[in-house]
């Protein structure tokens, strides 16, 4: 079975109602035999494969921040199973449950406890799972809008489960309104400046903590839909050379610490800047803000990603790219293959120059 397609615009557009709905959908899977199977809990390990690796990043910061022993890896780094890893429970994402990456991580992991986070119920992931967390049967689109950001909400919950906070503590309160907020805001900002992002040849991600999950997916939306060679960087790291190739390339920087001074240093030098915080930082010629209320980390990263989606959509319309195209089809990436009336196949987009 496979979850019902929309378009990435469909999906910017109901994302925030959309959101609501995961939220107490998944808060009502977290009772008896489930939740304790969570609580007892010590050493989890995360796995996934792209959109999902990336937000797996969330449930791993909240946790280590608690003080838990946990990871992430490619679910192609344990399709031989947990040997070399120390783990009690495996937690893999796929949204429709069909990654062949993540099956065969299921299959060879049968030593510990399986738990599937998944969109689309049943599943063929579900099936290898002692406990499944779905968010719905949520609509989503190819390029993923909910099925990312609904992840989140549900890998921070998980790790909410895990630690032993209880539902009136969780962060999503008002997401709605939250994330149609954001995204009206970083429509204003991007939109003076899409014209000459649209020129750049490529973009760096930068972002640190929880952050991370999104800086991951927006360098992948970026390539996805944009068609424009990307890479994710951690703060401390790209400070350590990585930004020695700025040059005819956008900059999407998220954070509230030395993410600022970056982005000052970035557009100082005449590189095209967005920088994404909670911080009353004025913008310029080439440094543009978009503010975002100070909010938990969990519930950041999925305004940051609706900026993000904000960003991905005007560039693409720039580019004259259609969003529901892709190059290349991967037939052996999903079991049972991958849908041609998901996506149109189209050409390589030319690079576009100055």
């Amino acid at each position: 079975m496979s979850g019902s397609r929309i378009t990435f615009l469909q999906g910017q557009a109901d994302q925030p109602n959309a959101l609501e709905r995961v939220v107490a959908h998944v808060r009502g899977q977290f009772e008896g035999a489930g939740l304790e199977r969570l609580r007892a809990a010590e050493r989890p390990l995360f796995a996934g494969i792209g959109a999902s690796y990336a937000a797996l990043g969330v449930a791993v910061d909240l946790l280590r921040a608690r003080g838990v022993v946990t990871q992430r890896v490619l679910s192609s780094e344990i399709d031989r199973g947990t040997a070399g890893f120390d783990v009690d429970v495996l937690i893999g994402v796929s949204q429709g449950g069909r990654s062949s990456e993540t099956l065969a991580a299921f299959k060879e992991a049968n030593d510990v406890p399986r738990v599937a986070l998944l969109n689309v119920t049943p599943s063929p992931l579900g099936d290898l799972a002692e406990m499944t967390v779905d968010l719905g049967n949520e609509p989503d689109s190819y390029a993923s809008t909910i099925g990312f950001t609904g992840a989140v909400v549900a890998l921070d919950l998980i790790a909410g489960a895990m630690t032993g906070r209880i539902g009136a503590d969780d962060p999503w309160q008002g997401i709605a309104a939250l994330a149609a907020a954001v995204r009206h805001d970083a429509a204003e900002v991007i939109d003076p400046l899409r014209a000459r992002a649209a020129r750049r040849v490529a973009a760096d991600v930068v972002a640190s903590g929880a952050s991370r999950a999104a800086a991951e997916e927006g360098a992948l939306l970026l390539r996805e839909v944009v068609r424009m060679p990307a890479t994710a960087s951690v703060t401390r790291n790209y400070l350590h050379g990585e930004m020695e190739s700025a040059g005819r390339t956008l900059h999407i920087v998220f954070g509230d610490g030395r993410e600022v001074a970056l982005a000052r240093s970035l557009s100082g030098a005449g590189h095209l800047t967005l920088l994404v915080t909670t911080r009353p930082v004025g913008g310029g010629a080439d440094l543009g803000v978009v503010r975002l209320p100070d909010v938990p980390p969990s519930v950041r990263v999925v305004l940051e990603t609706v900026v993000m989606q904000e960003l991905v959509a005007a560039l693409s319309d720039e580019r004259n790219i259609s969003i529901e195209s892709f190059v290349f089809a991967n037939d052996d990436t999903k079991q049972g293959g991958v849908d041609p009336a998901d996506f149109a196949i189209a050409p390589p987009a030319p690079t576009a120059l100055d």
